[in-house]
């Protein structure tokens, strides 16, 4: 037999060897799974190994799970066809005489970009490539600029169809279309308040963010026949979330209908060439294999913590700090924001959630002043999704930051890049606290749709 540890002190050991590792800069799919197997025989025996392959079968047969490779090829072929290069055009030109219209017309790329691609990397380096240059280029302050980009580009973490709201379903038992739903309404709120900070901030120091010359602007004709040009791309975000909104279609079947469109949009642009579709083919192994394992090495790590106790050992602990519902609601999204500040998104899912949502149903709906035990996880799921949006913002480890860092230009000091994402982080710490007050942001869209 293996060796008794109490549930304290193995959490203390196997959280703080989890971080050690991970501060080490060892993978975290492989950290969480290898350590997951050195506790299961610690504690246990051989025998105890069994649970390796019991909890990663019912992964490896979800269907649903089999949206995230057809999204993420969506994406990369809508990327490789260079759809994302125009929209930035035509957006840039229309909104361009505005003050501080490239950093709105940034936001409002991205927040499109984020209803076709559902991966944050993409969308930031993107608009890296695309949008940084072109507003430096017209005097514009740089960390509106950088600061613009990066909260824009974490909109795909929220605005369907988001890959995490997938993963979140499947871990919490979830309908996934319901989510999609719930997550609208916020990610159009963040994506509004950031382009009224960025307005107002111009309009009060036009310096920040200045018009783009008279000469270069468009007519009015001229802004129609540019937008007739987005109809192919704008055409394929409305179908795919239209048949998930309406039913139609599961959110795997409308992955299908949106990898099949997006080459029928490629085509349209005449970039439909075995080049593309290869590179598409081959970002997409990548970025499935790496959210695949992180999903096997950490459902491992935390069926052990379950098994060993660790969520009744959680629950006990916040309900005997006396904090009420609201204090044990709000002590998890502080424990979310710290751990996003060093851990990735897929890990601290696969961490956390299993442990929250049982504690979040014992609290009951009624606490919260819910209707139901629905819309109450529902409700927590979409606050899960804002906060982990701060995580890709957060210092020192935020993946937007650097992302951003590889794209923008060599003079421009990292820290720099960590200031310029401060005051969006406290835009979405203002966006996270109003879903929290107002559970209708979250639960009206999908009570409307669904009844």
């Amino acid at each position: 037999m293996g060796i008794d540890i109490s549930i304290g002190w193995l959490t203390v050991i196997m959280f703080g060897s989890l971080i050690t590792l991970l501060m080490a800069g060892l993978p975290l799919a492989f950290v969480t799974g290898g350590l997951a197997c050195v506790f299961l025989f610690i504690l246990g025996d051989a025998q105890a190994l069994n649970i390796v392959p019991s909890r990663i079968f019912p992964l490896m047969t979800n269907y649903q799970l089999s949206a995230i490779p057809l999204f993420i090829f969506m994406a990369a072929m809508l990327e490789r066809a260079g759809i994302i290069n125009e929209m930035f055009d035509v957006i840039y030109k229309v909104l361009g005489g505005v003050k501080g219209g490239l950093a709105s017309a940034t936001i409002i790329a991205s927040t499109i970009l984020a209803a076709m691609v559902g991966v944050i990397g993409a969308a930031v380096v993107t608009m890296g490539i695309i949008a940084l240059p072109a507003m430096l280029k017209r005097n514009y302050e740089p960390k509106i600029a950088m600061g613009s980009i990066m909260a824009g580009g974490t909109l795909g973490i929220l605005i369907p169809p988001s890959i995490l709201a997938i993963i979140y379903a499947v871990v919490a038992e979830q309908s996934v279309g319901e989510l999609f739903i719930g997550a609208v309404f916020p990610g159009l709120l963040l994506s509004g308040l950031y382009i009224l900070y960025v307005t107002v901030r111009s309009y009060l120091n036009p310096t920040l963010g200045p018009p783009i010359p008279i000469e270069e602007r468009v007519s009015g004709r001229e802004k129609l026949v540019l937008m007739s040009r987005m109809s192919a791309p704008t055409a394929l975000i409305v179908i795919v979330l239209g048949v998930i909104f309406t039913g139609v279609a599961t959110p795997v079947e409308a992955a299908g209908i949106g990898t099949f469109g997006a080459f029928i949009v490629a085509a349209i642009h005449r970039k439909l060439d075995w080049q593309t579709v290869r590179e598409a083919c081959l970002t997409t192994l990548k970025a499935s294999a790496m959210v695949i394992w992180i999903m096997f090495g950490a459902t491992i790590f935390v069926g052990l913590y379950v098994l060993e106790g660790g969520q009744q050992f959680v629950q006990e602990l916040l309900q005997g700090a006396g904090l009420g519902p609201w204090g044990i609601l709000i002590v998890m999204q502080i424990v979310l924001i710290i751990l996003g500040m060093f851990l990735d998104w897929v890990g601290i899912l696969l961490l956390c959630v299993p442990i929250f949502v049982p504690i979040i149903k014992a609290l009951g709906a009624s606490a919260f002043g819910l209707d139901n035990n629905d819309d109450l996880v529902l409700w927590f799921g979409v606050l899960y999704l804002v906060n982990m949006q701060m995580s890709f913002l957060s210092p020192p480890f935020g993946y937007a930051l650097f992302y951003l860092r590889g794209v923008a230009p060599p003079e421009i000091p990292m820290g720099d890049i960590f200031r310029s994402a401060l005051p969006f982080l406290l835009i979405q710490l203002i966006g996270l606290i109003l879903c929290m007050v107002f559970p209708e942001i979250v639960i009206e869209l999908p009570r409307a749709v669904y009844g």
